[in-house]
């Protein structure tokens, strides 16, 4: 493969690489984040990110936020805004943060009364009983086993082998996020759209949040 058709995270991590990080048998190294922290945009969203931490789940937002950084997302930090962003969204009823890459959302969290859902964005593929990107050949029984309750998960779907999970309450999102089916489903979507290019929300990208799911 030449350099020229080389892109997306392909320009940092080689597809072996790649795999090991997916399936769980590798750490793969970080390095810094870029140099290019832009001051004036880190200020843009900082009364958001304090208008976040008034709500009643900015608690759960900010450790779930951090479990999704450290577990779904290859390489953070060199990656930061430019692969991938997050968007702090506290005055929507629609979504309080939402993580995106390329032109895709990843993931997003929403108010449930003073809980929390979640909405994860998958390859119908990693749920079917058969591996094909067919909905009707979704395993239901599997992505129930996922969370907490049966009742706490829903899907919906999106486009070509695209399906969004709905997760219902803290205690699910993070088991979810725990299960290791899920947690891969997680990472191959991940990965399929950090592939595809720069991201495309790198002005709504949200530092002060950032800081919180990179550890900083």
């Amino acid at each position: 493969m030449s350099g020229r058709s080389v892109k997306g995270l392909r320009q940092l991590v080689d597809p072996d690489q790649q795999r090991s990080w997916l399936d769980g048998e590798a750490n793969l190294p970080d390095g810094e984040r870029p140099e290019s922290d832009d001051l004036e945009q880190r200020f843009t969203y900082v009364a958001r990110f304090e208008k976040l931490l008034q709500r009643p789940q900015s608690k759960d937002v900010l450790d779930i936020l951090r479990r999704y950084g450290e577990s779904c997302i290859p390489i953070p930090r060199r990656t930061e805004r430019y692969y991938w962003s997050v968007s702090c969204l506290p005055s929507s009823d629609k979504a309080l943060a939402r993580v995106n890459a390329s032109w895709m959302e990843l993931f997003a969290l929403l108010p449930e009364g003073e809980d929390l859902r979640a909405r994860f964005i998958l390859h119908p593929s990693d749920f079917t009983t058969d591996g094909s990107p067919e909905p009707e050949h979704l395993d239901h029984a599997l992505i129930e086993s996922c969370v907490e309750r049966p009742e706490d998960v829903s899907h919906f779907l999106w486009k070509a082998d695209t399906f969004g999970v709905k997760v219902r309450g803290t205690a699910s999102i993070r088991k979810f996020m725990d299960d290791p089916r899920a947690l891969r489903a997680i990472r191959r979507f991940n990965l399929t759209h950090m592939n595809r290019g720069r991201n495309a929300y790198q002005a709504s990208h949200c530092y002060s949040l950032a800081d919180v799911m990179l550890g900083d």
